[in-house]
């Protein structure tokens, strides 16, 4: 009942003493499923972050055309000493 106790006030909840009971039942039923994996041996077993055949996608880091800031800035609507000028955002 202690854990209930402390997940309820972690959540800061107020439960009754049956929501309490009805907890810890399903809390001891989803512990039990959990040491049922006790019985495999995983020490030699590799961590996995994903069970899918994933790759790095990211594409190479190849240098680019720069875009000049005169050019960047000839569609602006507004600009200030070559930067754009937008709406206050915060007072």
């Amino acid at each position: 009942m202690s854990d209930i106790c402390n997940y309820e006030k972690t959540a800061m909840l107020e439960l009754s003493s049956p929501e309490r009971e009805a907890l810890e039942e399903r809390f001891d039923i989803i512990k039990n499923g959990f040491s049922a994996l006790d019985a495999y041996d995983t020490n030699e077993a590799e961590p996995l972050v994903t069970v899918l055949a994933v790759r790095n996608v990211i594409r190479e880091d190849i240098p680019e055309k720069i875009i000049q800031r005169e050019e960047l800035l000839k569609n602006a609507p507004e600009q200030t000493d070559g930067y754009f000028r937008v709406p206050a955002t915060i007072d």
